[in-house]
């Protein structure tokens, strides 16, 4: 089905943002205790993929976030896009914009403190939710206020940018272009203009300052999403085609700008920022092809259902003990398999409950929606 004459949802985009949320909701911990549990080294590579790195490189689980960023900017033409369509005023898509961004930004801000007062030294700001948030917000701005070439030069010109500012600058004391998380120029902004305190103390890996690159993140969404959607003159096989080639060259860019300006998701570098936009745009490809032009649908429901409320799953860890339910209903099932097999069987549950969770929410139509 060609989703860009017809104007309907993707439903890839639905699969693939919950294949990205799986790991997250217990897919990585799965790989983690079969590793601990069979030493296979099958197990062992993949637990080591679903851990991040420590500073420079890249992993699978480098992936994720930038991953569920990207596919916000994909949907950004179908939503953002059918309001222009419609002929809204700009100024009420911006303010629905800046308060779909702020409230992620406070989600995020829950997500890390809770529901507790605190004192103000002792609340992290910065948060994987603030940051789709922000970045999301800009992106789509740019999206709203800018024409589509115009699009590409605020692309280019902000990853250049960032990368030019990282080279000649440094924190007080540090030689100019200094990347360790001590010396370079990110996270000594963070530490001077943002209250509370720091993930890391030192560094926040989702400070303010790296947030700029992201928002390409963003615009690389929102660059695949309109190609998706507008372009007419190619086939939904060549679609997926270009989406792949693009995602291969995004690589080659990334991995060449490697050598200069480290892969580093910490800092969010230009690198990283290709690097994993490639990944990103080699699965859309995959998934936009078999579930939305081969319609091979079926085997993707599992996914869908999560993805069509991740951010209730994301933030549900925060009122719900899973692991406790899990093993209220499932210790018994977890002792049949005995001990060293127990792990791996009350993640399964914890997976199972949460997606029937999610299940019971689609059939009765709830969703959360920001």
């Amino acid at each position: 089905m060609d989703t860009s004459t017809t104007k309907q949802r993707l439903f890839s985009l639905d699969a693939l943002r919950g294949f990205d949320m799986f790991w997250i909701m217990g897919g990585e911990d799965f790989i983690h205790e079969l590793a601990h549990a069979t030493h296979h080294p099958v197990a062992v590579w993949l637990a080591t993929q679903l851990s991040h790195v420590a500073w420079n490189g890249f992993r699978f689980y480098d992936l994720i976030f930038p991953l569920f960023l990207f596919i916000s900017g994909v949907s950004t033409p179908y939503s953002v896009g059918r309001e222009i369509e419609k002929g809204v005023a700009s100024r009420s898509i911006l303010l629905r914009i800046i308060k779909r961004g702020l409230i992620l930004v406070l989600l995020g801000v829950i997500y890390n403190n809770g529901l507790q007062i605190k004192e103000l030294s002792q609340i992290r700001f910065p948060s994987v939710l603030g940051r789709i948030g922000l970045a999301y917000m800009f992106a789509c701005i740019i999206y709203l206020y800018a024409s589509q070439r115009f699009q590409y030069v605020w692309f280019v010109s902000i990853l250049i940018g960032y990368w030019l500012i990282m080279k000649f600058s440094a924190a007080p004391g540090f030689v100019a272009g200094d990347l360790t998380i001590q010396g370079n120029f990110a996270s000594w902004v963070d530490r001077t203009v943002l209250p509370g305190r720091l993930h890391l103390v030192i560094h926040d890996p989702e400070g303010l300052f790296s947030t700029l690159p992201a928002i390409c993140t963003g615009l690389l969404g929102i660059f695949a999403g309109n190609f998706l959607k507008n372009n007419s003159t190619k086939t939904p096989t060549q679609k997926a085609a270009t989406l792949a080639i693009g995602g291969l060259l995004c690589l080659i860019v990334g991995g060449m700008w490697g050598l200069v300006f480290p892969i580093n998701k910490n800092l969010w570098t230009s690198s990283f920022m290709l690097y994993a936009g490639g990944c990103s745009l080699i699965l859309l490809a995959i998934f936009y092809f078999i579930i939305d032009v081969l319609q091979y649908q079926r085997w993707a429901f599992f996914f869908t259902i999560i993805g069509l409320n991740s951010i209730l799953i994301y933030l549900s860890g925060l009122f719900i003990d899973w692991y406790y339910t899990a093993e209220g209903l499932f210790k018994w099932l977890g002792q049949l398999f005995g001990e060293h097999y127990y792990g791996i069987v009350i993640t399964v549950a914890v997976i199972g409950i949460k997606w029937a969770f999610l299940r019971a929410m689609y059939h009765y139509k709830i969703f959360l929606r920001v």
